[in-house]
């Protein structure tokens, strides 16, 4: 074996990882957090969801969330951490409710209205979800209390092509509901969910005839950035319904493929101005969110997956299909810390403990829990 066999050896085994949980048998597509309980649901291509804990070495196994049938691939605690939800590649929805504090979640309610769930989204204080469909069908729930059941308040259908993603707008009160998604079809539509009503929809006509395939969305109080497949990134205001800044981040790709921004991610900190954009190339690009000038670019040698800022810092956190995750400064670009212990991609991840920890999606099935400070 020659010597660069044996250093690309040490590199592959190299993992720096504080704990890991490995009870998944096939690809993990997603995590996420409970909003105050140290705990993550993992859901993966074995057709199931795991809640473990987040805070003990090895992680502690808090229970499963059977009666998928597909790939587990979206879900969601709610902002009170009283629900979680799940969703597969099947178009099944379940959610379950939290009893003893957390340590055991029973079966509240499912759903199953589509042939594909692309995302779930839920209100940032209220007890309803979202969720977008292959057929471009866009549904709303409320997770009643009173009635013991799962009440819809909308279903949707003014997208043409697959709905892959969407974002409620913190409402004045209880009576304002606003979701805003997106979809391939290169439409951005408001929602008044209480009514079913438009209270605005973007075209590409509205987009100067260009006909991008969005595929992400992020909003900061009531300005929503929107990234498609193509690379053109679009800042919208959503008082108004108007097109703020509309621009390709990259120009110059080998592969139309890696124009796709996979990744966006506004910053919190109120001395930080900024928006990070992540995209298939590897490109980490950092905005300045009054002008939209470039401000840094961040390089990484294979696609980026998501990028988080941890709250009100500015503190960035990337993941990539090198299977490494990543904590930059994102007002010089340094890189604070790299998550090592990954053979295939990093599909997602969680940012817990205010950034000091970081839990991953691995594509090979393994969960790593990172200690990054």
């Amino acid at each position: 074996m020659d010597d660069e066999n044996v250093q690309n050896l040490e590199i592959d085994m190299s993992n720096n990882s504080w704990t890991y949980f490995d009870k998944h048998t096939d690809s993990i597509f997603t995590i996420f957090k409970h909003p105050h309980l140290p705990m993550v649901v993992t859901g993966g291509g074995d057709n199931t969801a795991f809640l473990w804990t987040t805070h003990t070495q090895p992680p502690r196994f808090v229970g499963e969330l059977t009666g998928h049938k597909e790939s587990v691939v979206a879900g969601s605690f709610t902002f009170d951490g009283e629900f979680v939800i799940t969703a597969d590649m099947d178009g099944f929805i379940q959610v379950h409710k939290a009893t003893k504090g957390g340590e055991k979640w029973t079966k509240f309610g499912e759903l199953e209205e589509v042939e594909e769930v692309l995302f779930v989204t839920v209100h940032p204080s209220l007890p309803y979800f979202a969720f977008g469909a292959n057929d471009g069908s866009v549904w709303v729930y409320q997770i009643d209390k009173a009635s013991k059941s799962l009440v819809q308040i909308m279903s949707g259908f003014s997208h043409s092509l697959e709905c892959n993603g969407g974002i409620f707008i913190e409402g004045k009160d209880e009576n304002d509901l606003t979701l805003v998604t997106i979809s391939e079809d290169g439409t951005v539509v408001n929602w008044n969910c209480f009514t079913g009503a438009v209270n605005y929809k973007l075209t590409p006509e509205e987009f100067k005839g260009i006909e991008s395939p969005w595929v992400t969305i992020k909003v900061a109080k009531n300005v929503i950035a929107i990234g498609a497949r193509d690379g053109q990134l679009s800042i919208i205001n959503n008082d108004t319904g108007k097109i703020v800044h509309s621009f390709k981040t990259l120009e110059d790709v080998e592969d139309v493929a890696e124009l796709s921004i996979e990744a966006i991610s506004w910053c919190t900190s109120p001395a930080v101005s900024l928006l990070a954009v992540g995209l298939v190339s590897g490109d980490v690009l950092l905005f300045d969110a009054q002008q939209w000038r470039l401000r840094k670019t961040i390089k990484v040698d294979d696609a980026i997956t998501k990028l988080e800022f941890v709250d009100d810092t500015p503190i960035l956190v990337g993941s990539s299909m090198n299977g490494r995750i990543y904590k930059w400064d994102s007002r010089t670009g340094e890189e604070l810390f790299i998550g090592l212990g990954h053979n295939m991609g990093v599909l997602d991840f969680a940012v817990v403990e205010h950034g000091k920890k970081l839990i991953t999606a691995g594509d090979e099935g393994v969960s790593l829990v990172f200690l990054t400070e």
